[in-house]
């Protein structure tokens, strides 16, 4: 997440020809579960601005019936949100907050108790410069491991989302977020957001594996895909609807599909109608079976 943030070149970015991905595609068996389909309401920042019920109900019409939250308008309190929430039908997953420590904290189990979720996640904007050095994630491996503690005594579950710096970051030796998956406690759990896995250079589906269980939420969101200077001055390229870009999401949702819960569609900028993007990325996961609302 960030503050802004064609068919055949997925195609061939796959490496698999349009007659044999098809079938590849819808790889679930009926008796099969499926993780769950949410959307990441900072997708809809801009269209909150002046409608948050309207826009809300929108998305229910979609057929998606549970978001992720983020961020409200300046004056939307959290209980406020979280009416607006229930009156369009939806429900949350998770919600992305503080970290659950000093003056933050009261903060954040109100959010939990607001929105009625037990998933709370830790945004991870923008980047701390402590991943620089070992000693510094050293430092933010401790300050998560109390955040989980205090999820736990309140009955909740805290988690981490990342963007590429852990994924770019080398500090003694081993990427950040080596340190991370590592040093954190197994209460904590991660969500994986597979496009800035991709934007730092490393297959989405490969890391996926390589957290195994302990990525319960992932991500989902499409485009080029490519680091640049541009992302540091938080100018991310627009992103496309899932299954129109560069990601190999067959690949990312067979890996995925013995491990996480959710699979959340976000999107940090959108050329065109946002709602279409969000539709169609929507389809495009029940199509395939790669999850279900």
């Amino acid at each position: 997440m960030m503050n802004h943030l064609p068919r055949r070149q997925f195609l061939k970015t796959s490496g698999l020809a349009l007659g044999a991905a098809l079938p590849a595609l819808s790889f679930a068996r009926d008796n099969e579960k499926l993780p769950g389909i949410a959307l990441q309401l900072y997708t809809v920042r801009d269209k909150f601005s002046t409608d948050i019920p309207g826009t809300l109900h929108k998305i229910g019409a979609m057929g998606i019936t549970h978001v992720e939250t983020a961020f409200w308008p300046q004056g939307v309190t959290v209980k406020q949100a979280a009416q607006y929430i229930k009156d369009a039908g939806l429900s949350v997953c998770s919600s992305h907050v503080d970290i659950p420590t000093g003056d933050k904290k009261a903060g954040v189990l109100q959010a939990a108790e607001a929105f009625g979720s037990k998933k709370i996640i830790w945004h991870g904007w923008p980047e701390d410069k402590r991943y620089s050095s070992l000693d510094g994630t050293k430092e933010l491996i401790d300050i998560y491991n109390k955040a989980g503690e205090t999820a736990k005594a309140n009955g909740l579950q805290f988690g981490l989302h990342n963007h590429w710096w852990e994924f770019r970051n080398k500090v003694g030796g081993r990427f950040v977020y080596e340190w991370l998956l590592e040093g954190v406690s197994k209460d904590i759990f991660f969500e994986i957001d597979t496009y800035w896995v991709k934007v730092a250079g490393h297959d989405p589906a490969a890391i996926i594996q390589k957290y195994g269980s302990r990525a319960k939420f992932l991500h989902m969101k499409d485009g080029p895909a490519k680091f640049s200077a541009a992302l540091l001055s938080d100018k991310p390229d627009p992103m496309v609807p899932l299954g129109k870009g560069t990601q190999n999401v067959p690949a990312i949702a067979s890996a995925a599909k013995k491990y996480i819960d959710w699979m959340v569609i976000e999107m940090d900028v959108v050329q065109g109608d946002v709602f279409a993007a969000i539709q169609e990325s929507y389809q495009y996961l029940v199509r395939y079976k790669f999850a279900q609302a």
